[in-house]
């Protein structure tokens, strides 16, 4: 033997990199610090080793797809049934059940022996199930003096039973010593047993509100500690038996936080960029294509190495922005019209990975191999390892990652387990609740108590586990120990406190209490809001909300310096109906989209019915290419019924397959129908009645007041880009009228509105509706200025639906006038700084609501009401005409 050679046998990760840590200070030589399972492969020799998770999951997944079990074959291809499999198996080695000779027990034994059988053929080269390998050590024992040296178990609270033979012979080999925990097993070790010396403190027992305030009250804790000096960061740790439900209040604090804490159990893949990169490509697997799913994955996957990396930079600007793309074809079409406009070829490069992603899970490791690259290809693999492709959303969500600190300098957040190998003098146990500690036992999935005795398949249930990690860890804790439970979970339940929680009072610690110790900057001021009064963010953010409260108008509701320059801007583009009426009903809306380009978000789900602007769209854009399929100017108000009908299915045909290249649309089957609806109204338009006299001209989505000609270029009876201007003002005005019928002789027009929802209540008494019914005004006011030999002017509304009715604009020259003073009253107010929210802001479905208070229906709104109300007098005065 080597006395020079000695191995010291630690358990668990934490443990083997604390002890390889402390070697290091104390510059150890000739020491091998290993775990059971790889001073084992050591010994066996001949590049021999356990199988590893990723291995093992990988052999059960390939043996349960073959058939020939007599009770499992039912549900082998159920999700998790491999990590499930896994999991049993590992238990069975792990306790020594000789599955051979238990066979006859029962058809799952035999099942599971046949598992066994099949695993251990298909294991790589090398790769041994426990057993396996503590047999090729036990053949190699005359090599332990050479290999192994002297062996010394540090800290181990329990050693498996198929471990034991090996190590009951060790001993009569190699001086072999156990550094033992009074709590763990020896009975059946025949070693040398070294006890660990050391008091514990007493406890100290606190109770928080819930999980998030344990945390919370945890942070402090160990801030406290590292700024008074009482300990090193790799003296403190926290820990709970199943850190689950801590984690994500963990990872999001301590970002915040600033301290050095490490997740010995790793982090969230999923909060890391290579765990999103797996996301985004499951999300087009499982719900399919869209815009806005594949701009995604193209965002993360950038720069390594995918074929994404070939294609411009600013591809994704060239397909519509409103589009869904929710279908492969939908692709195809929108990438070969982008190629064609400047000549750059993008759907070569791209059209190949979304026929594949199209495809679906089926599709899910083939596709992963060309985009999934370095740690992301690997959480792919092993998701894909762990349940089948359809159910990646769940298996992703259990995937983990290291955090990249060194426990030797951190504080540690873990498992009690991973502590119980390592403990330190300072420690923190969270969720101290009947539920947590101990943890209670259960019968395994696919080996029953009434199969196998439990006693037989866990000789260490969980519970026992707890119950031991408990009093080593509180033996360790030499310098400090604080218990801590949460009253109430995450669902607001309460939690009854752990029988192992020692008697006496505990502390309470409110959430509102003001901390001796905040663990961030944030924590601070919310406990100390006294030492935020100079800061400037929280001065001006608490002059915003003082100015909310008010009774009269402030700068923080929306008055401004008089004639700013991004009012005026905003004043001197020319303005659409849409645009026309925020100004009119709600300034501040205006300036928020058209002065500072504030806009609500695309919808990046395929709604199941277009909202009432979108079908309002889709009607118009039916009657637009319904007659110019029916030919030139005036072919339209010749047309027979069997024509109109005969255009109308056109451009219904038409719709159908453009509009998805567009804009979102429902799914297939309810965008048809969708499409059949509006089509109907269109021909109901189309038909309502005749020419306006004989050799009248129609148009439908007739230009006016455009920046550009539009395209496609038709015959129009005027310029589409002369400028139509309301008088009184100089304000201009754009837009595209429904519908303009022009006599023969040019002296009469008849403008129409089409509306696709219902009637008011008293449709014959609307004029402008306050501001909310321009459209049949604007429509007059730019036939009278783009037709000055026009003498007479008819405007209407029609509602369309299952009864068509019309109403005319009966006194033109009197809404156009009460237009003028309504938008220079409106512009004036703006160009004065008065930029208040208006009517619209009360609308339930106000499209930026998010950017008013919080409360804006309910409070703001209504306590300003009466404020707004006198600084915009002479616009109000407006919004309660007919």
């Amino acid at each position: 033997m080597d006395s020079r050679r000695s191995t010291v046998i630690v358990e668990g990760s934490l443990a083997l990199r604390h002890r390889r840590i402390a070697a290091a200070r104390t510059s150890e030589c000739g020491v091998q610090i290993a775990t059971l399972t790889q001073a084992a492969s050591r010994l066996a020799g001949g590049f021999l080793r356990l199988a590893s998770a990723e291995e093992l999951e990988r052999a059960v997944r390939s043996s349960l797809a073959e058939a020939g079990f007599a009770e499992l074959d039912g549900i082998r291809a159920l999700p998790g049934m491999t990590r499930a499999a896994a999991r049993t198996l590992r238990k069975l080695w792990d306790a020594d059940v000789d599955l051979a000779a238990e066979a006859r027990r029962a058809a799952r034994i035999a099942d599971l022996r046949l598992l066994e059988d099949r695993v251990r053929a298909r294991l790589p080269a090398g790769a041994l199930i426990p057993r396996d390998l503590r047999e090729a050590a036990l053949r190699r024992l005359s090599h332990a003096g050479a290999v192994l040296g002297a062996v010394e178990l540090d800290g181990l609270t329990q050693v498996p039973p198929v471990w034991r033979p090996l190590l009951v012979a060790l001993s009569s080999a190699v001086p072999l010593t156990w550094r033992a925990r009074a709590q763990a097993d020896m009975s059946w070790f025949n070693g040398t047993l070294l006890e660990f010396a050391g008091a514990a403190q007493p406890a100290e027992l606190v109770s928080c509100a819930d999980p998030r305030a344990e945390v919370v009250e945890a942070l402090r804790w160990v801030r406290e500690l590292l700024a008074s000096g009482q300990a090193a960061a790799g003296e403190v740790a926290v820990a709970a038996t199943s850190p689950e439900t801590w984690d994500d209040h963990f990872f999001a604090l301590t970002s915040d936080a600033e301290l050095p804490i490490h997740f010995s159990h790793g982090v969230p893949a999923l909060a890391m960029r290579d765990g999103q990169k797996c996301a985004a490509l499951a999300d087009i697997l499982l719900n399919g294509l869209s815009r806005e799913r594949v701009r995604r994955l193209a965002r993360l996957v950038a720069g390594d190495g995918t074929p994404f990396d070939g294609l411009p930079q600013d591809w994704m600007s060239r397909l519509p922005r409103e589009a869904g793309l929710l279908e492969f074809g939908h692709w195809r079409r929108a990438l070969a019209a982008a190629d064609g406009r400047d000549g750059t070829q993008i759907g070569p490069l791209l059209l190949p990975l979304l026929s594949e992603m199209a495809v679906g899970p089926s599709r899910a490791e083939a596709i992963g191999l060309v985009l999934m690259k370095g740690r992301a290809g690997r959480l792919w693999a092993e998701a894909l390892r762990a349940a089948p492709a359809e159910a990646l959303e769940l298996s992703l969500k259990e995937l983990r990652v290291e955090d990249g600190r060194d426990p030797g300098n951190s504080v540690i957040w873990c498992p009690a387990s991973h502590l119980a190998g390592a403990p330190r003098p300072w420690v923190r146990l969270l969720g101290m609740t009947s539920r947590a500690w101990p943890r209670k036992a259960g019968d395994d999935p696919l080996v029953p108590d009434h199969v196998l005795p439990r006693s037989a398949l866990d000789p260490d249930p969980v519970a026992e586990r707890d119950r031991r990690a408990f009093k080593v860890i509180c033996g360790g804790a030499a310098r400090g120990l604080i218990l801590s439970r949460s009253r109430r979970d995450a669902q607001g339940r309460l939690l009854a406190p752990s029988p192992l929680l020692p008697d006496g009072a505990s502390r309470q610690l409110r959430r509102a209490r003001v901390p001796e110790h905040a663990f961030s900057e944030a924590d601070r001021l919310l406990a100390r809001p006294a030492e935020g009064a100079d800061l400037l963010r929280i001065v001006a953010a608490v002059g915003c909300w003082r100015d909310w409260q008010r009774s009269e108008v402030t700068p923080h509701d929306g008055l401004v310096r008089p004639d700013h320059p991004a009012i005026l801007d905003s004043l001197g583009q020319t303005q659409s109906p849409t645009s026309l009426r925020r100004m009119l009903r709600d300034p501040l809306g205006f300036v928020w989209r058209y002065a500072l380009g504030w806009d609500t978000a695309p919808q990046e789900e395929p709604p199941l019915e277009l909202d009432g602007a979108a079908f309002g769209l889709l009607v118009h854009e039916l009657l637009r290419r319904a007659v110019d399929a029916l030919g030139p100017a005036g072919a339209f108000s010749r047309a027979a019924l069997h024509e109109v009908e005969a255009a109308v299915a056109g451009a219904k045909k038409t719709i159908i397959e453009d509009w998805p290249l567009e804009r979102s649309v429902p799914p297939r089957l309810l965008w048809e129908h969708t499409v059949e609806t509006a089509a109907a109204l269109s021909l109901a338009a189309l038909t309502f009645d005749g020419p306006f006299q004989p050799g009248t001209r129609s148009w439908t989505e007739l230009p006016f007041g455009e920046p550009e000609p539009p395209l496609p270029k038709r015959e129009l009876p005027w310029d589409p880009c002369a400028p139509v201007v309301i008088p009184g003002t100089d304000v201009r005005v754009r837009g595209s009228i429904d519908r303009l019928d022009l006599t023969g002789d040019g002296a009469a027009v008849r403008v129409t509105d089409y509306k696709s929802g219902a009637p008011p209540k008293k449709p014959d008494a609307v004029v402008i509706a306050g501001g909310a019914e321009l459209q049949r005004a604007l429509y007059a006011l730019a036939a009278r200025q783009l037709l000055p030999d026009v003498r007479k002017i008819d405007a209407r509304l029609i509602y369309l639906g299952d009864e068509t009715t019309k109403f005319p604009l009966h006194r033109v020259d009197e809404a156009l006038a009460r237009i003028s003073r309504f938008v220079a009253t409106a512009a004036g107010l703006l160009r004065a700084g008065t930029v208040l929210a208006g009517r619209d802001a009360h609308e339930r479905f106000y499209d930026l609501r998010l950017a008013l208070p919080a409360n804006a229906a309910s409070g703001y709104l209504r306590s300003k009401q009466s404020a707004f109300a006198r600084a915009l007098a002479g616009l109000s005065a407006f919004w309660s005409e007919p």
